[in-house]
């Protein structure tokens, strides 16, 4: 069942993706699925990231965010698989998803919004967990800085391993989100973001 959050913005959570549905190895695999040390581009410098980062999709795509181009490996099938499910359970497709490893809770991301150029404008992106439980934080944009426009909490959610969270338009243009350090987590964790890419022109 979706749970639809009653903050300004649209994302849905879900319990749905249940890793047993997915077959026995499904959620053991995942974690095979991703690539070397990920690295950003910020203000002309390159810098290393804590996580490891892999991309798969159609032939053909590119997404480029933080000065870094990245062309996606084929499909495997325990992607196509998952894939497939979420679509089922949402009604939206997707040709492409970034595969993010947390090794533990010091592996984080920070605030951030997926507004690049390529990605399908009215399509919502869909993040399935597999691992350890980290929270997931949202912040309005209005809320960032030393002198904020508006004084909103910070929604935090916990996403559990096999969850669904579907961020709908126009979460990206409100919000940032961010996957924070938790020191007290040893355990590592695998984040699938499937997305809509627009093709080349």
């Amino acid at each position: 069942m979706l749970f639809l959050f009653s903050f300004p913005c649209s994302p849905e959570y879900s319990a749905g993706v249940s890793p047993a549905s997915l077959g026995p190895r499904a959620g053991t695999a995942v974690f095979f699925c991703t690539g070397a040390l990920a690295r950003v581009q910020v203000f002309g410098k390159w810098h290393s990231v804590p996580r490891k980062q892999a991309t798969y999709g159609d032939a053909g795509l590119t997404y480029t965010f933080s000065g870094l181009t990245l062309s996606p490996k084929p499909w495997i099938p325990v992607l196509e698989c998952i894939r497939d499910r979420v679509s089922g359970l949402t009604g939206h497709t997707f040709n492409f998803v970034l595969v993010n490893r947390y090794k533990d809770g010091c592996d984080h991301i920070g605030e951030h919004r997926d507004d690049e150029r390529e990605l399908a404008p009215r399509s919502p992106i869909a993040s399935v967990s597999f691992g350890a439980c980290r929270d997931f934080c949202f912040r309005h944009k209005d809320s960032r800085g030393k002198n904020p426009r508006q004084k909103l909490e910070v929604v935090r959610l916990q996403l559990a391993h096999g969850s669904l969270l579907m961020m709908n338009p126009p979460t990206n243009a409100h919000w940032y989100h961010s996957l924070p350090v938790r020191k007290k987590v040893l355990a590592p964790r695998v984040n699938l973001t499937f997305r809509k890419i627009l093709p080349k022109k």
